[in-house]
């Protein structure tokens, strides 16, 4: 038998689900999985769509592509000449996602199928006869799905608060999980969120059960009757009935109470929940057979994060859990001067990368950091640093987090392993051959950063990677510089958040910092770049200008204020008596 490659993938309103499998004499087996961002048919006239699937395996024969939103034959004719355009010699399948969700949970058999994810969906089917239930989108269904719950429970907390006064603990969480600070502000949040940014708050509906019982429980009850109108349409006495979704998999409670209501109508119903991606339905249905191996991919050759320092147990750290506090103190005190230690061995290597830096922005380019986890935070917030202490454009130094946003504040769950995603967000950020990428993973073998920093070198960009792990694998990642801190292991084993926390932070303060004195954004050590926004601000610009044109506070504030608060243009204008020297902030000031 010929053996030939499937890929399925499976497209929703939150992520992208695709496997690439091989056929042989044994059936199906899976060689690969990975997740990308949405994949919903909206996407598809804006180009987004494409830009999505072009970065997933091109070499497949057969490829399955079902995704949210195909419900027309007009809308399949157009997913088809899209996939057509991207595998050219492959037999292809197109339709909705309703469909690959039910081959992952009964291949070609009878069932119910109940989705509870972003949105909600019913698909059954028996003895070839075949129904479906809800599935009209978040403004007129999708009941019971995450967007449908966690949209009933913001109006709940708003209605508490107005009638009691009261903040309730789910309240809170919501403005902890969004990072604001006012119920205002939360208002003013959702007018702009997507559904995919309100079904993520979800979990939190779950830690707070207690206060929101009535509304998971009418929320399941909702899905069991159009479960139970789509097993009366199709004849069922005994309706077996397998739930999907992200609200399903990772919430036991809700599969519960539909279990519960399911059964009021049908006593013998047999409800569990299917935890085979709905890709690999899209494999199957692709295939058209049903020997698909059910377990996971296999290990990939990027698994060896066992072997990298930062991963080793420390020495130093044996019994961490019987010191006492000033013990404990005093040792994490003497672990950071080995973070002094390895940016000392590391000074030629971020000398190059400085330069590297300075001579892209130079010439009009853009600074990309690029990360996961406490890497990717890093960079996200030396990033926002930028525009209010140099006063550059947002867009010149820019953070690409492995989870967008919603991962800046809690963590999400398994977007750092899959480099095809990392290769995705630096098409879809624009990066050019004139743009400088900088890769930080702490063990120098994060995937979401390798297919990152791969794709930029592909595009021609320049390259730096940032690491705590010199005895990484140096084939397996390569960049214009390299810079690795030895930090060694760190105090709680794996625990990267520490000393190579640390030293990444110091290193990312060098790397732009120094880039921008390069540029003359900071004349002397006087940041003359400032941009007042606040009070102390204002204050520090106020002192700077006195000290440098040695005149009162009180002077300089009324230069500043005439100056609209530029700095530059309060030290340098002629109108005023202004007496900046130096050619260095002389040349800052025609640059305005």
């Amino acid at each position: 038998m010929v053996k030939q490659l499937i890929l399925g993938i499976d497209g929703g309103a939150t992520k992208t689900d695709w496997t690439l499998a091989e056929t042989g004499r044994g059936g199906l087996r899976i060689l690969e999985s990975g997740r990308l961002g949405p994949g919903r048919m909206q996407l598809l006239e804006s180009g987004a769509l494409k830009a999505l699937l072009a970065v997933l395996p091109c070499q497949a024969g057969r490829v399955g592509l079902f995704l949210a939103g195909c419900a027309t034959e007009p809308d399949r004719r157009k997913l088809e000449r899209l996939a057509r355009s991207l595998w050219p010699q492959a037999g292809i399948r197109v339709g909705s996602d309703r469909q690959s969700g039910f081959a992952a949970a009964f291949g070609d058999g009878d069932g119910i199928a109940v989705i509870a994810g972003t949105g909600s969906a019913v698909t059954g089917r028996n003895a070839s006869n075949e129904d479906g239930a809800g599935g009209w989108g978040h403004l007129l269904g999708d009941s019971g799905g995450g967007y449908d719950l966690a949209i009933r429970a913001l109006r709940r907390v708003l209605f508490d608060f107005d009638t009691e006064r009261r903040m309730t603990p789910l309240g809170r969480d919501f403005l902890r999980a969004l990072g604001l600070n006012t119920l205002r502000e939360l208002t003013v949040w959702a007018q702009t969120a997507q559904k995919d940014d309100l079904a993520r708050l979800t979990p939190l509906l779950f830690e707070h059960a207690s206060e929101v019982t009535e509304i998971l429980r009418e929320g399941a009850e909702a899905l069991a009757r159009l479960a139970a109108a789509v097993c009366r349409r199709l004849g069922f006495q005994r309706p077996p009935a397998r739930l999907m979704g992200g609200v399903f998999l990772n919430q036991p409670l809700y599969g519960r109470l539909f279990a519960e209501a399911l059964r009021k109508d049908y006593p013998s119903s047999r409800v569990e929940v299917c935890k085979i991606s709905a890709s690999h339905g899209a494999v199957f249905l692709a295939s058209e057979t049903w020997e698909t191996a059910r377990g996971e991919p296999e290990a990939r050759a990027e698994s060896t994060l066992h072997l990298a320092t930062t991963e080793q147990p420390n020495p130093r750290s044996w019994g961490l859990d019987e010191l006492m506090s000033r013990e404990l103190v005093s040792l994490f005190v003497r672990e950071e001067r080995l973070v002094e230690e390895a940016l000392g061995d590391s000074v030629d290597a971020l000398a190059r990368a400085v330069e590297l830096v300075t001579e892209t922005l130079g010439h009009d380019g853009r600074l990309f950091y690029v990360g996961a986890g406490t890497s990717g935070r890093l960079g996200v917030l030396d990033a926002s640093e930028m525009p209010p202490t140099f006063g550059v454009s947002p867009a010149m130094v820019q953070a690409i987090m492995a989870g967008g946003a919603s991962a800046i504040q809690a963590s999400v769950e398994g977007v750092e392993d899959d480099p095809s995603a990392g290769a995705l967000a630096i098409r879809e950020r624009g990066v050019t051959r004139s743009d400088v990428v900088c890769g930080i993973t702490a063990s120098g073998r994060t995937p979401f950063v390798q297919g990152a920093l791969r794709a930029a070198r592909a595009i021609g960009a320049r390259t730096i990677l940032l690491t705590c792990n010199p005895n990484r694998k140096r084939g397996e990642l390569k960049a214009d510089v390299e810079v690795d801190m030895p930090t060694g292991p760190e105090l709680i084993t794996g625990s990267t958040r520490l000393k190579a926390g640390t030293a990444t932070k110091v290193a990312l303060n060098i790397l732009s910092s120094c880039a921008m004195i390069r540029l003359g954004r900071v004349d002397g050590n006087s940041m003359i770049c400032l941009q007042p926004t606040n009070e102390k601000l204002r204050a520090r610009a106020a002192r700077i200008v006195a000290e440098r044109l040695e005149i009162p506070e009180s002077e300089a504030k009324n230069r500043l204020e005439c100056a609209n608060w530029d700095i530059r243009k309060a030290l340098f204008n002629p109108e005023q008596g202004g007496n900046a020297t130096t050619s260095r902030l002389t040349r800052s000031i025609g640059g305005l």
